[in-house]
């Protein structure tokens, strides 16, 4: 049974936690304040999670969903999560992340920060750009006319296959954008940002985007 550790239970971590055990994974899932913050979280999910801390989460999963507010991501334990795929979820809000200058002038993108803290890691972006309630009800079986696509970016081809692999078992198609110098043509306020798109959509969007905003 393969297990993944969750860094981060909001919105998104909740929503990822919920899909993963309904498709028989087992999930190992944390947050800042504490484990016995997610009792009623782990209950409402059942046998096929717990609560850890966020080292325990990483160490526990065979690959890890880190899905923390951007100002955090330094928080990130990096020897448990050595050698493993880590996916990134980050989008850079400046309003509560306070001004990030690489990001601010176009040099950096949000998980190329998390991969250079993760220098033993491989970082692939993923579910970035949906609204954390669309990733457990907007999926279709594959070869679905019209299926939602999501994107994703990777330095390394195995964790860009991983989260395809992910993404198909969860209901959505897959764009590969390339190597993370190119996910921010994903990020916040880009065309391809939190629409429904399949994905020939999603390609055009990824296309139009502008480096800066």
């Amino acid at each position: 049974m393969t297990t993944i550790g969750i860094i981060g239970a909001g919105h998104i971590g909740s929503q990822v936690a919920r899909k993963a055990v309904e498709l028989g994974y087992d999930v190992v899932i944390s947050n800042s304040r504490g484990p016995e913050t997610l009792a009623e979280l782990v209950a409402e999910l059942g046998a096929h999670a717990r609560a850890a801390t966020p080292a325990e989460a990483a160490a526990a999963g065979d690959f890890a969903v880190v899905t923390v507010p951007l100002r955090s991501y330094r928080d990130i334990p990096v020897e448990p999560l050595a050698g493993k795929i880590v996916i990134d979820t980050n989008n850079y809000y400046w309003e509560r992340d306070g001004r990030i200058p690489e990001l601010d002038k176009g040099e950096a993108t949000t998980s190329g920060l998390l991969q250079k803290h993760l220098p033993t890691s491989k970082v692939a972006k993923g579910f970035n750009h949906i609204m954390a309630r669309e990733i457990g009800s907007d999926g279709t079986p594959a070869g679905t006319v019209n299926r939602r696509a999501l994107a994703t970016a990777s330095d390394y081809p195995e964790a860009a296959e991983l989260v395809a692999k992910l993404y198909d078992e969860f209901g959505f198609d897959t764009v590969n954008i390339g190597t993370l110098d190119e996910s921010w043509r994903v990020e916040r306020d880009r065309p391809a940002y939190v629409v429904r798109q399949n994905a020939a959509e999603l390609t055009a969007n990824l296309a139009k985007a502008t480096r800066t905003i």
